[in-house]
């Protein structure tokens, strides 16, 4: 898969530096967050970092989703969002296609939009290719490198060889998908003794992907490791390692670090964790906004970084840092 080409996060930070020190007079901008779900502590240290970022311009940050990761659920929260005509509108799309059409009433509005975490169309904007080019920009963590950095963490914990899975939530969902095709490539480019077993889609039930952990365990007992593709992917293979008996013998990389993950490491539930950044993506998201509306040019890409967290630095402050709020 052909990687998006990212503004690194210290050159983006700059944007904060090139802005006017003063705003414009003019009435008090408004900025709207529609993140993936309200209730995932990715999204709520998301919101800190735009909030952080508002504060420091002068801006109104307005924070409005939907409970759970669905189209049909954030449609009519977005639609709301467009009725309240604020300046800006960033967004985490939950569905590559599905969104396309109801971001274009923004769009044809005169509300520039921006996509955080995740994209629509194939998030490279701006072209004047393909119905969904229109963001102005597309703020996140390089999925990608991130699914290939959980590849070498858990090959690494097997030894190299063996079998593994990958826990994912649906098809259909840019961050996950790619997730998963770094992952894949990663294995069969450098990692020639690992067998990567079909996925399992558990629809962000971490329930269900415990019960799916199982599964795999039962039919392919010598598993040897699960790659936990979001947050409620990881928990659930972690606590399906649990049940099955299996705690440090299936070995299991999380992306995403919620409170939990401290815990989950500590007992040897979950290997390693693969922490995004989403702070930064709300603070950068804010700031491109900001920069756009006052006349400045952002780019149509910003990456921001990952940290790495397992045994041996779960309590460095400069590592737990990362760990998402609550």
């Amino acid at each position: 898969m052909k990687r998006r080409g990212f503004l690194g996060a210290a050159s983006a930070l700059a944007l904060s530096f090139s802005l006017s020190t003063a705003a414009q007079a003019q009435d008090k901008m408004t900025i709207a967050l529609v993140p993936g779900l309200t209730t995932d502590a990715f999204y709520i240290t998301m919101q800190k970092g735009a909030q952080a970022a508002a504060d420091a311009l002068g801006v109104e940050l307005v924070f409005q989703g939907a409970p759970d990761f669905n189209p049909v659920t954030q449609v009519p929260v977005l639609d709301a969002v467009i009725a309240r005509a604020p300046d800006a509108i960033l967004i985490a799309p939950t569905d590559t296609v599905q969104l396309i059409e109801p971001l274009k009433k923004a769009h044809d509005a005169g509300i520039p939009v921006i996509t955080v975490d995740t994209f629509i169309g194939s998030g490279v904007y701006q072209t004047g290719a393909g119905d969904g080019d229109f963001p102005l920009s597309y703020i996140a963590s390089d999925n990608v490198l991130g699914g290939r950095m959980a590849a070498r963490a858990l090959a690494n914990a097997i030894g190299g060889e063996g079998k593994v899975y990958v826990s994912n939530v649906k098809p259909g969902i840019s961050t996950t998908d790619q997730r998963e095709a770094g992952f894949k490539a990663e294995m069969a480019e450098n990692f020639p003794n690992v067998t990567v077993l079909e996925t399992q889609f558990n629809d962000n039930d971490a329930n269900k992907a415990a019960s799916q952990l199982q599964g795999v365990f039962a039919r392919d007992s010598d598993v040897k490791g699960v790659f936990g593709a979001n947050l409620f992917s990881a928990l659930g293979a972690g606590t399906g390692v649990g049940q099955a008996g299996q705690t440090g013998k299936i070995k299991v990389v999380a992306f995403d670090a919620p409170g939990s993950i401290v815990d989950n490491i500590k007992t040897g539930l979950v290997d390693v964790a693969i922490a995004q950044h989403p702070a930064e993506i709300g603070y950068y998201g804010v700031v491109s906004a900001y920069a756009h509306l006052t006349g400045n040019s952002i780019p149509v890409s910003i990456g921001t970084g990952f940290t790495i967290m397992d045994a041996s630095n779960i309590d460095d402050p400069n590592v737990a840092k990362y760990i998402y709020s609550e």
